[in-house]
């Protein structure tokens, strides 16, 4: 039995500085909540003035504890040199936008230049394999082996998704914050008909993974029949890319109908190579004679392996449904890697579900017959939460399902409250978005530092909270 009541640590440091007035002091208290000292805070505040943001005192405390490692190399995070610390990065996405404006224009240029080039010199070297089939793959015998720290073994276990082919340097942090652990890069093309390159962290076992059945079309023509009477034997594509959150017009479908019509029955080298450039950038399949067309949700929603009507209902358009499938998980891919947890927890799962999207792992953890004991679902999407109800409801689960509309929200103490009441976590689940970090949007491709995408620091926030306090309680 495990006492909730006793005060924690973290609770007696941050009731030092409860009375704080609004300002300066209460960069301190901010500090503290993301698992931070009282006492480095106020080094902090010392060491860089009393005008100093919040993230310029984290990165003072965070330079603190690298100076501290004799061999000159980032160990990790704070969590990992020192157990009962967190994150160094805001928990609001909107203040960090902020203070990452204020912070370029005081930050001084020597001191940016050396720190960068100190991290450039910590940084792991974090290779892409080709191909992208991770540590395995279903039916092959061969098994990557891999020794995790101590400070990574579960439970509770974990698991990140993003972006396989991010800016350069953004999987090396990724993998710095989240114990070194190597990123597991997959493209989905091995599980169903379309490309998506992604890369995993986790601390899951990888012996003994099983593959959902049945088994996924892996082609096109397999997994959509109804195209292989028009498609054109100049299209050789065995596979859709890797499937967006937007998807073509009209009016494009309707320029590549004219230029076919317009070449006659056998169109012009320079005619194929146009149109097979816009089938592969947008997904288009072949659907009538010349006539080429987008996907329709719901046959992302078959290609991804959601239920289908998934994302369709309750007053979702097309253009949401497209945005939501686009950033979810491909259900084949991550059932494989939580197929772990079957024989880990034959009773069932807690679940912390950050950026749920519209479910990818709960329906993946649902389709693998592991029992959702309880989950806590943190989506700000007021539609995604709405389909993740839906489908909560429709599949009759008999577990808990808590909704939380923002991570900005999730604290030392509601974390603490929710494990109290359905007796801690067992798996921490998520995947940001990558408009930030994905090649066909490079007006916005500003790494882990986007607006999206910096949301993976919450992630590390959170999932240290969670070991720091089962390690207190549990």
């Amino acid at each position: 039995m495990h006492n909730f009541n006793e005060v924690s640590p973290l609770k007696t440091v941050v009731q030092e500085f409860i009375e704080a007035p609004p300002g300066r002091d209460r960069n301190l208290l901010t500090l503290v909540e993301m698992g931070f000292s009282a006492e480095e805070a106020s080094a902090a505040r010392d060491r860089c003035g009393l005008d100093a943001s919040v993230l310029e005192l984290a990165d003072s405390i965070h330079a603190a504890h690298m100076a501290k490692d004799s061999r000159g190399i980032v160990l990790g995070s704070p969590m990992i040199n020192k157990p009962n610390e967190a994150t160094f990065y805001s928990t609001s996405r909107k203040k960090r936008i902020l203070m990452e404006e204020k912070c370029k224009h005081k930050r001084n240029r020597h001191q940016g230049s050396r720190r960068s080039e100190f991290l450039k010199k910590a940084a792991l070297d974090v290779d892409i394999p080709k191909p992208m089939i991770g540590f395995s793959l279903p039916f092959q015998n061969r098994i990557k082996r891999r020794n995790l720290p101590d400070s990574a073994l579960g439970p509770p276990y974990f698991y990140y998704e993003n972006v396989a082919l991010a800016p350069k340097g953004v999987w090396d942090t990724i993998s710095r914050f989240l114990y070194n652990i190597e990123p597991e890069f997959v493209d989905s093309k091995y599980f169903c008909a379309a490309m998506r390159k992604r890369a995993y962290i986790h601390n899951l076992p990888i012996e003994n993974r099983f593959p959902l059945l049945p088994l996924p079309k892996k082609t096109i023509q397999e997994a959509l029949p109804t195209t292989k009477k028009w498609w054109p034997e100049w299209d050789n594509r065995a596979q859709l890319n890797c499937l967006q959150t937007c998807t073509a017009s009209a009016k494009l479908t309707e320029k590549i109908r004219k230029a076919l019509d317009d070449s006659g029955d056998v169109p012009s080298l320079r005619v194929q190579e146009y149109v097979l450039a816009q089938c592969k950038k947008w997904n288009l399949v072949w659907v009538g004679h010349h006539k080429a067309a987008p996907l329709e949700p719901d046959e992302i929603e078959m290609l991804l392996r959601f239920p289908k009507n998934h994302t369709r209902g309750g007053g979702i358009g097309r253009t949401e449904r497209f945005k939501s499938l686009g950033n979810s998980f491909q259900i084949d891919t991550v059932a494989y890697h939580l197929s772990v947890l079957k024989n880990i927890f034959p009773d069932g799962i807690n679940v912390l579900s950050l950026f749920s999207g519209i479910g990818g792992a709960e329906v993946a953890l649902h389709s693998l017959g592991i029992r959702l004991k309880a989950v806590v679902s943190v989506e700000i999407s007021e539609v995604n939460r709405n389909i993740i109800r839906c489908w909560w409801e429709q599949t009759n689960q008999k577990g808990t399902l808590i909704e939380v509309d923002d991570v900005q929200k999730l604290d030392g103490g509601n974390l603490e409250e929710f494990m109290r009441r359905i007796g801690g976590f067992d798996l921490v689940i998520g995947g940001s978005p990558c408009n930030n970090l994905t090649g066909s949007n490079r007006h916005s491709r500003d790494g882990l530092e986007g607006k999206d995408s910096s949301l993976f620091y919450d992630f590390f926030r959170i999932l240290d909270l969670v070991k720091c306090i089962m390690g207190k309680k549990f």
